[in-house]
C-alpha cells in the first residue's frame, strides 16, 4: 500500500476528513486537481454545529479569531430569522467566514498531523480488490504544457490503499468511477452571485436591497457580495457566463440602482439541481460532501453538512483500518448520514419553492400568502427553534439501534462544565480533542465510591473520565455514565443505580461501538 486511505478532494470535506483519520493514526494522502488552494468562495457560513465540530478538536479558537458572529441565519431569505441564540450550545451563532479561509485552516491542521497534500493530481480511474482500492492518479507533470494535470497527455501512475474517499464535489469522479447512482431532480433555477471591489452605495442602500430580493454583504478584502435571483434570467443555465453588464442591468430591474458595482473579482451563477448518492459506501470507496449531496446553496447548509459527514466517516473508517472496529460500525456512516443528506435535500427545496414561486407571475398572490403564512410560524419561538435545530445541525440526532435506549442515544453530548479526576478539561469537549471516545461517570459526583472502571488496555481509543463535579442538565438528569463517541454524539447512557445493570450495558455498548471481540 502506498498509504491506508486516499482522500480525493482538498475541500473543506476532504481536509477535515484527512485532519480526523491522521489523527487516529491513519496514514492519508490527499489528491487534488487544483495546483492551488481556492480562492473564491461559494460557501460564507460556519452554522452552531459545525463549530462544535471544529471545539471537539480544539480547533474553535483559530476560526472564530478570523470571522464574525452573527445570532442567527434565514430560512429561505424571509424576514423572520432563525434564532439560534435561543438554542442549546456554547456556540449558538453563525459564524461568518469565507470559504476560502475554512480551507486553508484545516490544511494547516492537516499539515500538522502529517498529511500529504499533492496538488495538480487529477484521478483518472479506480479499481477495487477484497485487499484495497487501486487509484490511476495523472500528476502535473503528465498533463500538456500549461494545464497540469488536465490532459489527455501521459500515463496515470496508480496508487494503492486500504480505501478511497470521494471529496470531489458535485460532478464527483470517485462516484462514476464507483458506479453509485445519484439520483434526483436536475436543473430548473439559476441565482447569480458577484464579489465586487468597488460599491460606491451605502450600508442603508445595501441593506434596503433585501428587501428586494438581494442579499449584500460585506467580505474580507474589501469585497463585497451580491446574490440575486432575476425572474427574467432565472431559467438561464448555470454553465452560461455571468457578464458584469448583465450583472448591472439585473440589480437596476430588481432595486432601481446597481450600487456602483465594479472590479468583479468573481461572477458566478448557480443552479438548483438536487441529487442524493443512493448509496455513501461501495466497498472500500465512500462518499462525502458534494460528491454524495447536491442542492441549491438555500441556508448555507452544503458545506456545513459535508463537514459534519466527515466527522461521522472519520473515526469509523479510522476503526477499519486500526482494526479494532466492531463488525458492521462502517455501515453506519450511511445508515447515519444518508438520512441527514435527504433531510437537507429536502428543506433545500422547500426554501427554493419559497424563493421562486414570488418570481412567476401566476405565483405571485398565492406565493406571498405562503411566504406571510411562513413568516407568521417562525415567530412562534418552538417553530423558530425546530427550523433552527435543522438548519443549525443542532437537532441532528442518529437513531438507536439497542432496544430500550436511553432517549439520549443518537443525540449530541452537551458541553457541560465539569471537573473531572485526573483530568485538566473544564467542559465535556475538552475531553474529546484526542479523537477518541470517552466514557464519563457522572454518577462519582454522588457517589462516594464509584465503582472503579478502566479502559481495556489494548484499546487506547477508549478514556475513562469520572466526575467530582459537573453542570446541571436537563437532558442529562438522573444519568449516572454515558459513553460519548469521537464525533460528539452519544452511544450509550444508563440512569440505572444498579452497578450491575450499568455494566452489562457499558460491555454491550463497548463492543458494538468501540471494541472488536477476539476472534
Amino acid at each position: 500500500m502506498d498509504t491506508d486511505v486516499i482522500v480525493v478532494g482538498s475541500g473543506p470535506t476532504g481536509l477535515l476528513l484527512a485532519c480526523e483519520l491522521a489523527l487516529a493514526g491513519v496514514r492519508t494522502l490527499v489528491v487534488e486537481r487544483r495546483t492551488e488552494p481556492q480562492q473564491d468562495s461559494r460557501a460564507l457560513t460556519l452554522h452552531p454545529r459545525s463549530l462544535e465540530l471544529m471545539d471537539l478538536r480544539g480547533l474553535a479558537p483559530r476560526f472564530l479569531g478570523l470571522g464574525r458572529t452573527l445570532p442567527g441565519w434565514h430560512f429561505a431569505a424571509l424576514e423572520t430569522p432563525l434564532d439560534f441564540a435561543a438554542l442549546d450550545s456554547r456556540l449558538a451563532y453563525t459564524l461568518f467566514l469565507a470559504q476560502a479561509r475554512t480551507e486553508e485552516l484545516l490544511a494547516q491542521r492537516a499539515q500538522e498531523l502529517g498529511v500529504e497534500i499533492r496538488r495538480g493530481h487529477t484521478l483518472t480511474g479506480l479499481r477495487q480488490g477484497e485487499d484495497g482500492v487501486e487509484a490511476e492518479v495523472r500528476g502535473p507533470q503528465d498533463g500538456p504544457v500549461g494545464r497540469p494535470g488536465h490532459g489527455p497527455a501521459g500515463t496515470p501512475r496508480t496508487l494503492r490503499a486500504a480505501y478511497l474517499v470521494g471529496c470531489d464535489g458535485g460532478r464527483s469522479t470517485v462516484r462514476e468511477a464507483a458506479g453509485i447512482d445519484f439520483p434526483g431532480t436536475d436543473e430548473t433555477l439559476t441565482g447569480v452571485l458577484g464579489d465586487f471591489a468597488t460599491v460606491t452605495a451605502g450600508p442603508e442602500a445595501l441593506a434596503a436591497a433585501r428587501g428586494a430580493g438581494v442579499l449584500a454583504v460585506p467580505l474580507e478584502g474589501g469585497l463585497t457580495r451580491f446574490v440575486y435571483i432575476d425572474p427574467e434570467r432565472m431559467r438561464t443555465p448555470a454553465q452560461v457566463p455571468v457578464t458584469l453588464e448583465e450583472f448591472r442591468s439585473a440589480l437596476v430591474r430588481l432595486c432601481g440602482s446597481d450600487f456602483g458595482v465594479d472590479r468583479p473579482s468573481w461572477l458566478s451563477r448557480f443552479g438548483n439541481a438536487t441529487r442524493l448518492a443512493a448509496a455513501y459506501r461501495s466497498g472500500r470507496v465512500l462518499l462525502a460532501g458534494d460528491a454524495a449531496h447536491i442542492h441549491f446553496p438555500a441556508a448555507g447548509q452544503g458545506l456545513n453538512t459535508g463537514l459534519q459527514d466527515a466527522m461521522n466517516l472519520g473515526w469509523k473508517l479510522a476503526a477499519e483500518v486500526r482494526g479494532w472496529a466492531p463488525p458492521g460500525l462502517l455501515d453506519t456512516y450511511h445508515a447515519e448520514r444518508h438520512p441527514v443528506g435527504r433531510a437537507v435535500t429536502d428543506n433545500t427545496e422547500v426554501q427554493t419553492l419559497l424563493a421562486e414561486l414570488p418570481l412567476v407571475d401566476r405565483y405571485r398572490r398565492p406565493a406571498a400568502a405562503l411566504r406571510g403564512l411562513f413568516e407568521e410560524l417562525l415567530r412562534m419561538p418552538e417553530v423558530n427553534r425546530r427550523f433552527a435545530e435543522q438548519v443549525s445541525a443542532l437537532g441532528t440526532a442518529y437513531p438507536a439501534t439497542a432496544p430500550g435506549a436511553d432517549p439520549l442515544v443518537g443525540r449530541r453530548m452537551p458541553d457541560i462544565a465539569l471537573s473531572a479526576a485526573g483530568s485538566d478539561a473544564t467542559r465535556v469537549y475538552e475531553l474529546l480533542h484526542r479523537g477518541g471516545f470517552v466514557l464519563l461517570r457522572l454518577a462519582g459526583a454522588r457517589d462516594p465510591n464509584p465503582e472503579p472502571y478502566e479502559a481495556p488496555a489494548r484499546h487506547p481509543h477508549i478514556s475513562a473520565v469520572t466526575a467530582r463535579a459537573y453542570e446541571e442538565h436537563p437532558e442529562l438528569d438522573g444519568v449516572r455514565e454515558v459513553l460519548v463517541r469521537p464525533d460528539g454524539h452519544i452511544a450509550w447512557a444508563t440512569r440505572s443505580a444498579d452497578a450491575g445493570l450499568r455494566r452489562t450495558g457499558r460491555d454491550a455498548a463497548l463492543t458494538a461501538w468501540a471494541v472488536r471481540s477476539p476472534a
